[in-house]
C-alpha cells in the first residue's frame, strides 16, 4: 500500500531515506528491442539493503515454468546487502519493482539507462540455435560429453552427485524426489551466483578458482572414468536434453516472449520436416528416372575381354548343361537313344571335357600358328592392296585369265578323248 518512485529511461534519483522503485513495462511491441534491456545501478558510499518486491504472493499461480522457477528462487534468496548493486530488466517483461533501505544516513543514486544490444541476450539466442541444430551430432561427440559433465558439475553440483551415485539408489521414485530437490537447490545457487558475481569475484577470487578447479577435474575424471555414451537409447535421451536446454537459452535470450515462441516453433517445424522432404526428394528422384528416356550405352570388349567373358560363359552353360543332365527330369533313356556315341556323353556327365584331345589336335592344326587358315588370311591381307590399282589393269588382268581358262579347259576332254 505504499507508493513508489516510477523510474524511466535516463533518470538520475538522489534519496538517503528508504523508498520503493518500480518500472512499468511498455505495452507496445516493437522489434528494434528483441535484445534491448533496462540496466539499473544503485550507489552508496555506505551499506544499504537490496530487496525485490514481487507482486505475486502465490507462485502456483505463475503461467509458465520459468515464472515459477524465477518465483521459487526469488522467495528463497535473502535481501542483498552490500554498496554497489546492479539490475538488468528484460524489455516487455513484467514490472520490477524492489526497495532501497540504507542504514545510516547517506545518499544513494538510482541511475536507469537502456542498452539496445545486450551481447548476453544475443550469445544466448544464437547459441540455443546452434545447440538445437547440432543436438544430435554433439550428443556423440566423446570431447562435448566430457565439457557437458565439466559444466553440470560446476554449475549443479548437487545434480551431478545424484547422477553419480544414481546406481546405489534402489528405487526410482526416491532418485526422482532428491532429483527435483537438487534441481530446486541448484537453481538457487546459480542465481545467487549470478547476483553476486562481481562481489564474488573482487572479495573470494581465490576460493572461486578454486572450487572452479577443484571441481572442474573432478567431474571430468568421473566422466571419462565412466566414458562416453555408447547406447543409442543414452545418445537419444541426451539429445533430447540438449534440445530442451536450447529452448531455454532461445526463450532467455529475447526479451519478447511471442517471439521465442515463433523460433521455437520453427525450429521444430524444421527439424521434424526433414523427414517429409527427403521422402518427397526421394521420390522425386524415383519419378524423374522413370521417365527419362534411357539412352542406350554400349561398352566395346577389348579382344582379351571378349575371350575371358566367352571362356566363363562357355564354363557357365556346361556346368548348367550338367546340372540338367543329372536332374531327375531330364529324360536319360530317350537322349541315349538318340545319342551316337552315349559313353562319351555320360563321360561328359560326370565331369569328363567336352572336347576330345584329338579334337583339340585338329583344331590347333586349322586354325593355330602356321595353319592353312592363318596363311588364307593373310594371303588375303596382301592382296587387298592389290585391288586398288587402276581399273584399266584390272580389267586386262581379268581378260588375260579367261584367256587362259579357254585354252586350258578343253585338255582334260582331249586327253579322255585320247
Amino acid at each position: 500500500g505504499k507508493n513508489c518512485s516510477l523510474l524511466q529511461e535516463m533518470d538520475v534519483i538522489q534519496k538517503q531515506d528508504e523508498n520503493c522503485y518500480c518500472y512499468v513495462q511498455n505495452r507496445t511491441i516493437h522489434l528494434q528491442y528483441l535484445w534491448s534491456t533496462l540496466q539499473i545501478k544503485v550507489t552508496s558510499r555506505e551499506k544499504f539493503r537490496f530487496e525485490p518486491i514481487s507482486e505475486k504472493n502465490n507462485c502456483w499461480n505463475s503461467e509458465t515454468v520459468f515464472e515459477f522457477a524465477a518465483c521459487a528462487v526469488q522467495i528463497l534468496w535473502k535481501p542483498e546487502t552490500c554498496t554497489e548493486t546492479f539490475l538488468s530488466i528484460k524489455q516487455y517483461g513484467e514490472d520490477v519493482c524492489f526497495k532501497i533501505q540504507p542504514f545510516k544516513i547517506e545518499p544513494y543514486i538510482v541511475r536507469v539507462k537502456r542498452e539496445m544490444l545486450d551481447g548476453k541476450l544475443l550469445f544466448l539466442f544464437v547459441a540455443g540455435i546452434f545447440l538445437f541444430h547440432f543436438a544430435n551430432s554433439l550428443s556423440r561427440s566423446a570431447n562435448f560429453f566430457y565439457l557437458s559433465g565439466v559444466i553440470l558439475g560446476v554449475l549443479a553440483l548437487p545434480v551431478f552427485v545424484l547422477l553419480t551415485l544414481k546406481r546405489f539408489i534402489p528405487r526410482h521414485s526416491t532418485f526422482w524426489i532428491l532429483m527435483s530437490g537438487s534441481w530446486m537447490v541448484s537453481l538457487y545457487f546459480i542465481y545467487y551466483f549470478k547476483e553476486n558475481i562481481q562481489w564474488l569475484w573482487l572479495e573470494h577470487k581465490n576460493y572461486l578458482l578454486g572450487y572452479f578447479l577443484a571441481v572442474g577435474i573432478t567431474s571430468f575424471a568421473i566422466c571419462y572414468q565412466h566414458g562416453p555414451l555408447t547406447t543409442e537409447l543414452s545418445i537419444t535421451l541426451f539429445t533430447w536434453v540438449l534440445q530442451l536446454t536450447a529452448f531455454v537459452l532461445i526463450y532467455l535470450g529475447v526479451t519478447i516472449p511471442q517471439v521465442a515462441y515463433a523460433v521455437i516453433a520453427v525450429s521444430l517445424c524444421s527439424k521434424g520436416l526433414c523427414y517429409p522432404l527427403g521422402a518427397a526428394c526421394h521420390i522425386a528422384r524415383k519419378m524423374k528416372h522413370h521417365f527419362k528416356s534411357k539412352k542406350l550405352v554400349f561398352k566395346y570388349l577389348t579382344e582379351e575381354e571378349y575371350r575371358e567373358q566367352g571362356e566363363s560363359e562357355t564354363i557357365r552353360a556346361l556346368e548348367e548343361l550338367r546340372s540338367f543332365c543329372r536332374s531327375p527330369d531330364f529324360p536319360s533313356w530317350i537322349a541315349v537313344s538318340k545319342l551316337q556315341a552315349p559313353h562319351r556323353f555320360a563321360a561328359f556327365v560326370l565331369g569328363s571335357p567336352h572336347v576330345s584331345p584329338a579334337e583339340t589336335k585338329a583344331h590347333d592344326e586349322q586354325y593355330g600358328i602356321g595353319s592353312s587358315f592363318l596363311e588364307e588370311q593373310l594371303f588375303e591381307a596382301r592382296a587387298q592392296p592389290e585391288q586398288n590399282e587402276p581399273a584399266n589393269s584390272v580389267h586386262e588382268e581379268d581378260e588375260e585369265n579367261e584367256n587362259e581358262m579357254h585354252t586350258q579347259i578343253p585338255f582334260p576332254y582331249a586327253t579322255e578323248l585320247l
